[in-house]
């Protein structure tokens, strides 16, 4: 006779009653896939949060993007079961970051970085994602040629510019009025301005306030309408600018701070350090310092501090008759890419795509990053009302540059943080005396040739 079949039974956690192995009927009518299907039930949750999606953001910045940024993940996370991870910190220290982790190959999936370190990172168009591969996720029709050709390196699409941002010129109407000066309109007009106000608000009060950069900027504008070039080829790694015209752009420099047009740079530095932001300063606030060469998205810092009753207005941008092209510098304000070692990059261009051009973040995210060069955005932000009136003008005076082809795309090696670290010190031993003019204006043509042809 053959022994009637018994159910092994199963392991079962400790205090639990058997299980059979078979499916068959344990005591109290239960059966094997009444457990199994029970146990999948309650494992569920657990399995959907293994498998959930998890994207890495990097972004710097202050308290207000922080908040709008985190805010604008939230409505991304909860409509496609995403989990962002937010890496965010202040400016100093970014860059150093990201380059240790581009380096490990550990980089975020999505980040923001400056246009100028496409220079550092994909100088082939390799070292980020190509987003060609990912465009049917992007909304590329929301950009001008112009915009997309910042984000191209090697002729791969490698980056998108959330703004645009370029140098303006912005005057103390009230101070200008005290000193009863019109606010300049040539180049003539704004040299003449410092004997002026020296003259009739005294020694401390100067048209024109700037770190040494903005400076540096200001007297390029000049010397790229005078001669026809900016200091470095667009095209090429290699300083554009001839020794003549190198020394006229030492000379425009010196020329703005010996004729007491703009704030010395060992002034700055006496007064709580060079590069002390404009606003923070109180000849500033009180209206001694009358103007300012900055971004455009400066200007809420700029007019937030100055005392009640001094009046912040746009000023023309001087251009020489004979001028090819405005001088002006401009570039996009930040830009987002995606790691070259991101394992889901459709997953992460819709992102950066809702970011960029998705309604509600754009309410969200307001002008935490400047006013979208997104045209959607950009309308939804006007729709909502509320811009401020010197911002919109601004970017008026920008776009009209750009739209007459008078805003020439610089070349990206100009901002890489050696060579300005190069720039900043030759013009450094031009403002402290410590060289003749055609003494620094030979090393910025010859050691910036070398340094270029070193980091290109």
């Amino acid at each position: 006779m053959s022994k009637a079949h018994t159910p092994a039974p199963c392991a079962a956690p400790q205090g639990s009653a058997p299980m059979a192995c078979d499916g068959q009927t344990l005591a109290g009518g239960i059966t094997r896939r009444t457990v199994l299907a029970g146990g999948a039930a309650l494992a569920a949750p657990f399995v959907h949060a293994q498998e959930r999606p998890v994207l890495r953001f990097a972004w710097w910045g202050g308290a207000g993007r922080h908040q709008a940024t985190l805010a604008a993940l939230k409505v991304f996370e909860q409509r496609h079961g995403v989990k962002v991870k937010a890496e965010y910190m202040g400016f100093a220290g970014y860059l150093e970051r990201l380059t240790t982790q581009i380096a490990g190959r550990s980089e975020p999936d999505v980040m923001q970085i400056n246009w100028a370190w496409m220079a550092m990172f994909s100088k082939r168009g390799n070292g980020f994602t190509d987003l060609s591969t990912v465009a049917k996720h992007l909304s590329l029709d929301q950009f001008t040629e112009d915009d997309l050709a910042y984000g191209r390196a090697a002729g791969k699409l490698n980056a998108l510019p959330s703004s645009f941002s370029a140098r303006v010129l912005l005057w103390n109407q009230t101070a200008f009025q005290r000193a009863a000066v019109p606010l300049p309109q040539t180049w003539d007009d704004l040299f003449a301005t410092g004997a002026a106000f020296r003259a009739r608000l005294g020694d401390s009060a100067f048209p024109l306030d700037g770190e040494l950069y903005d400076m540096i900027l200001l007297s390029q504008s000049y010397i790229q309408q005078l001669h026809g070039t900016p200091f470095v080829d667009p095209a090429r790694p290699r300083v554009a600018m001839s020794v003549g015209a190198a020394h006229d752009w030492v000379r425009t420099y010196r020329r703005l701070v010996d004729t007491h047009v703009a704030t010395p740079l060992p002034l700055r530095a006496s007064l709580g350090g060079a590069e002390k932001p404009t606003e923070q300063q109180p000849d500033w606030v009180a209206g001694r310092w009358a103007g300012n060469y900055t971004w455009d998205s400066t200007i809420a810092l700029r007019s937030s501090t100055l005392q009640p009753g001094e009046k912040l207005t746009l000023g023309t941008f001087p251009t020489l008759p004979t001028a090819q092209d405005s001088g002006l510098f401009g570039r996009p304000t930040v830009m987002y890419t995606i790691g070259r070692n991101c394992r889901q990059p459709e997953l992460a261009a819709r992102l950066m795509n809702f970011l960029l051009t998705d309604p509600e973040a754009a309410r969200i995210l307001g002008r935490t990053r400047g006013l979208p060069s997104a045209k959607s955005s950009l309308a939804v932000l006007q729709a909502q009302g509320g811009l401020p009136p010197l911002e919109l003008a601004a970017h008026a005076q920008i776009q009209a540059q750009r739209d007459a082809g008078r805003l020439k795309r610089p070349a990206p090696l100009f901002e890489h943080a050696r060579f300005q670290k190069f720039m900043r010190e030759v013009f450094e031993t031009i403002a402290y005396g410590k060289t003749t003019d055609a003494d620094a204006a030979r090393r910025l043509v010859d050691e910036g040739n070398a340094l270029l042809q070193r980091i290109q």
